[in-house]
């Protein structure tokens, strides 16, 4: 009998550790195993702006960088250096790409020389690594763990259509002025739109006639 319950104790010891074991595991539950992951990468212009407004041809220069980069909504622009004339010339031409120049420019390599402004575009990426992911085998799978390539399907796309990365860190605040027209549009074009089949069906040939 003693023996008898050696054994069952020891079996259960295993199980628990088992158990606890398999509980730490990212791939139990609902939650998708593969998520995205946003970087960020800094672009640098450095512009000569001498007496603290652009020189001449670097304008020209800067709107052609910015063509180049592709600058639009999800970018962030800032201005690092001295020059207030400078700077709002730098604000006009980010201006023809609906871009505003953010405050607190990042730290980037180097010391902005005297004499020049340093223009810096930070952009957001977001992405789903190892996607697809099939290097576990979806059978046999004796622990219910979710497959490996769990999430990558919905979050892929995720962070390929989402226009601002930077949404998938923190959101964006809501407005504090609200239109409850604008929140019932909705409803009300539900509640006001005849059903579809209201009518019945339809004897309408979409073949064309022959002319006779």
């Amino acid at each position: 009998m003693m023996r008898s319950k050696l054994v069952l104790i020891a079996i259960g010891s295993a199980l628990a550790g088992c158990t606890a074991g398999m509980a730490d595991m990212p791939d139990r539950g609902v939650a998708a195993v593969n998520v995205p992951v946003v970087t960020t990468a800094d672009y640098v212009f450095d512009a000569a702006a001498p007496g603290g407004n652009l020189a001449p041809g670097e304008a020209e220069r800067l709107n052609a960088w910015f063509s180049t980069l592709g600058l639009g909504y999800g970018d962030s622009v800032y201005v690092d250096g001295d020059g207030y004339a400078a700077r709002n010339k730098v604000a006009a031409i980010a201006g023809n790409y609906g871009m505003l120049i953010q405050a607190g420019a990042p730290v980037t390599a180097g010391v902005v020389q005297p004499g020049s402004v340093r223009v810096v575009v930070a952009r957001r990426r977001a992405v789903v690594p190892n996607c697809p992911n099939w290097s576990v085998p979806a059978q046999p799978n004796y622990a219910n763990r979710s497959m490996s390539n769990f999430g990558c399907g919905v979050n892929a796309n995720l962070a390929a259509q989402i226009a601002n990365p930077e949404d998938l860190l923190h959101g964006q605040e809501g407005s504090a002025v609200a239109d409850a027209m604008t929140g019932a549009k909705a409803v009300l074009f539900y509640r006001t739109s005849p059903p579809t089949g209201e009518k019945g069906l339809q004897d309408i040939s979409t073949k064309k006639k022959e002319d006779k």
